[in-house]
């Protein structure tokens, strides 16, 4: 599997923010991290990728620990965290071009895999624009396309379309269903209709623990649908 989680925690203090979290993850399915605010997510996303140390238990990328974020662990992970840092002085082009330079590409590699990604994520007419100029839905597509720029199996995004109008909305979800084939993604939300959306799977934490790791279908065939399942879940 190319996601192996065992027990994995986080302590702040005397606090635990994830606690015992086991879950594993397949190529071609995309994952609906769901909970409510504070319930853990972004720790375990942070975790998962190597920005954050566990207090217990691992997270194992392609067998590669995320604590120790290695140069090879790095490779298979692409990440879009939930401010989505971009830099809005910058050109499109420029801060992707930044990118490939970060990931150690050629001059020529940069140029190419530059304007795959600029039309992978529909940002063509956008492309000699300032960052700092677009709405927050073409922001986002850059987010992603920072994320996907060294072509990675494994994508996690943290709440991508959070405060994006419902048209926004639905130009992410195709876009992360165009990416689908031959990755494995994890997509944080807290927004029912989101995850039932565009997810195959769920994984429900709240206060920090894992309450159900379940087929979309089966989450929609509880008695009141995925709402009842959450609140019920969650309670």
């Amino acid at each position: 599997m190319p996601i192996h989680v065992s027990n994995l925690g986080k302590k702040y203090g005397q606090q635990w923010a994830v606690k015992g979290i086991n879950f594993q993850a397949k190529p071609g399915e995309i994952i609906g991290f769901l909970g409510p605010n504070g319930a853990g997510k972004s720790s375990t996303l942070k975790m998962l990728v190597g920005l954050l140390n566990p207090t217990e238990g691992s997270a194992q990328i392609h067998g590669f620990e995320s604590h120790a974020a290695s140069v090879e662990f790095k490779k298979h992970i692409g990440y879009l965290a939930e401010n989505n840092p971009v830099y809005p002085d910058m050109y499109v082009k420029e801060f992707l071009s930044f990118i490939g330079q970060i990931h150690g590409y050629s001059a020529d590699k940069i140029e190419k895999r530059t304007q795959e990604v600029i039309e992978l994520v529909g940002l063509t007419r956008e492309a000699s624009k300032k960052i700092g100029e677009l709405s927050k839905g073409y922001q986002q597509r850059i987010g992603i396309a920072q994320a996907i720029f060294h072509d990675p199996n494994i994508l996690i995004l943290d709440e991508p379309t959070s405060g994006l109008d419902p048209n926004q909305m639905e130009e992410i979800r195709q876009l992360i269903h165009g990416l689908k084939a031959d990755k494995t993604i994890i997509f944080s939300s807290h927004l029912l209709s989101e995850v039932e959306s565009i997810c195959d799977r769920i994984l429900l934490i709240n206060q920090g623990e894992l309450l159900a790791d379940c087929g979309m279908n089966e989450a929609k065939a509880y008695p009141g649908g995925l709402a009842a399942f959450f609140q019920d879940k969650t309670k």
